[in-house]
């Protein structure tokens, strides 16, 4: 497959190459510059929300602008936001949040003004994502939900101020029935986080419980009992995210270029046969991913949604992701030992273990890769037990 821009793409990615060197934040902390770089991208007429459509402030890019943004930024430190709002919540809102709740939660999405965490994952329903049992109970009077339960691996739930929560607020039925999407502040009492800390001592996911608290009839994301439909179409946005396939030829080419100067024996690391080997197949696979990614905005080019295709993308760029990790604490040998400790050996040595552990979970959050194995086979695949 060969993969040639159009002369209106090309003249797009010079655009934002032209934009980036203008703007990107040089020789300085780019966190000092956060606010000046997201308002520069929304002057440009909507950057800063690259995936909006026009109607809702975004730049209406095509899916393969959409491609050449995240292939040009990958090479670039930057700074970011969480994906939760923009990416993951923010289209739900839009396709089935009434307007008051449209008009109400995304211009503070949009600005960053307001953190969110995925209430999804329970301690029973990890995987089975459906078998959770987190209740939520209208009033007599119907103006509220009153939720209890746990949910478990929240990310970045001790700094958000909102969570987007599935419940349960219906049983006699199949298990992807009766579930109900709610919007609430993690401020709200009744609510306790709790840290959990993952390999490497980080701490960035949490359990979190609720005690009677108390939900708004208005903070309910369309029907009552509709919400295994709406967390389908958020889980499609955040594993076609997850994947990270521009990111991943950023990380190999870095590594590629990290190994020159490493040792291995009487030769350098990048002339290793057996190394060599193992980043050319890398490589190989990697391409191969890429020329996936590019078919399937075929569809989305027509306007169709990530749909069941970007479990492939997930599976296949999660477990890559993990390949270029465990290359690159291969290439640092004994140094990566010390990621923990004083600097020592090559500069990678310490990252690349940081990343190595943090990354031990990309196949598993998401929708773990049997899951993902299991939707491909079904919908995508058409097998059927």
């Amino acid at each position: 497959m060969e993969m040639e821009f159009t002369k209106e793409e090309k003249a797009f990615q010079q655009e934002v190459r032209d934009f980036l060197d203008q703007h990107l934040p040089k020789g300085q902390d780019i966190w000092t510059k956060r606010a000046e770089w997201f308002q520069a991208l929304k002057d440009k007429g909507g950057w800063d929300v690259p995936k909006w459509p026009k109607e809702f402030g975004g730049p209406g890019w095509s899916p393969v602008q959409h491609y050449i943004w995240e292939a040009e930024t990958s090479n670039h430190a930057m700074p970011i936001t969480l994906p939760f709002g923009q990416v993951m919540l923010a289209p739900i809102i839009m396709r089935y949040g009434s307007k008051e709740q449209q008009e109400r939660f995304l211009p503070d999405i949009r600005d960053n003004k307001i953190n969110w965490c995925q209430g999804y994952s329970e301690p029973g329903a990890g995987s089975d994502l459906a078998a959770l049992k987190t209740k939520a109970e209208l009033s007599v009077d119907g103006s509220h939900y009153t939720v209890n339960g746990t949910k478990i691996w929240t990310t970045m739930a001790h700094m958000a101020d909102w969570i987007f929560c599935l419940t349960r607020t219906d049983s006699s039925g199949a298990k992807q029935e009766g579930v109900t999407f709610l919007l609430f502040n993690v401020k709200s009492p009744g609510v306790t986080i709790k840290p959990i800390y993952t390999l490497g001592n980080s701490h960035h996911v949490n359990q979190v419980f609720f005690d009677n608290v108390e939900v708004p009839v208005e903070n309910r994301i369309g029907e009552e009992g509709k919400g295994w439909t709406y967390a389908k179409g958020l889980l499609q946005h955040e594993r076609s995210g997850i994947a990270g396939i521009s990111r991943s030829i950023a990380a190999l080419d870095k590594l590629k270029r990290n190994v020159k100067s490493v040792k291995s024996g009487d030769e350098m690391q990048i002339e290793d046969p057996t190394f060599k080997r193992k980043l050319a197949q890398a490589e190989i696979e990697l391409r191969a991913l890429e020329f996936a990614e590019l078919q399937s905005m075929t569809a989305a080019q027509a306007g169709g949604e990530p749909g069941p295709a970007s479990s492939i993308l997930k599976l296949v760029g999660t477990q890559m992701q993990q390949r270029i990790q465990e290359l690159t604490v291969e290439a640092a040998g004994v140094y990566a030992l010390n990621w923990g400790f004083k600097k020592a050996g090559p500069k990678f040595s310490k990252t690349g273990m940081e990343s190595y552990l943090f990354g031990r979970a990309a196949t598993v959050y998401g929708g773990c890769s049997e899951v993902q194995k299991d939707v491909i086979a079904k919908k995508v695949l058409g097998i059927r037990n």
